[in-house]
């Protein structure tokens, strides 16, 4: 395994999907206090979960050498950019009736034509 393949998924594992998870709980925690179930809690609980199944696929693309280094790096990137961005104002990020701004940060590139380009 590549120096920032083995990077990548220990960030995945330690960071990411524990964030995620306790996000989750967080969630949950909110309704069953409040009884509220909106429609953005919802959909928050469903981009969690598609999130979380994205960064499994990846760790499995780890596994299977099927991701070259440059993309492990720049997810990296992305991931402690997006944790900073959030460190700095954890009130705006845990507010259970803010939706996550950078929704680009969840599409992992299932795009195949950025590198055919």
């Amino acid at each position: 395994m590549q120096k920032y393949a083995a990077e990548l998924k220990k960030l995945i594992q330690t960071s990411v999907i524990p964030d995620i998870d306790e996000r989750l709980d967080e969630i949950y925690e909110y309704i069953n206090d409040s009884k509220d179930a909106s429609d953005e809690v919802k959909e928050e609980i469903e981009e969690l979960r598609d999130f979380k199944a994205d960064l499994k696929d990846i760790l499995a693309e780890i596994d299977n050498d099927e991701i070259d280094e440059d993309e492990c790096k720049e997810l990296i990137n992305d991931i402690l950019d997006v944790q900073q961005k959030y460190s700095e104002d954890d009130e705006e990020y845990f507010d259970e009736d803010e939706d996550f701004e950078d929704e680009d940060f969840f599409d992992f590139g299932d795009d195949e034509e950025d590198e055919e380009e």
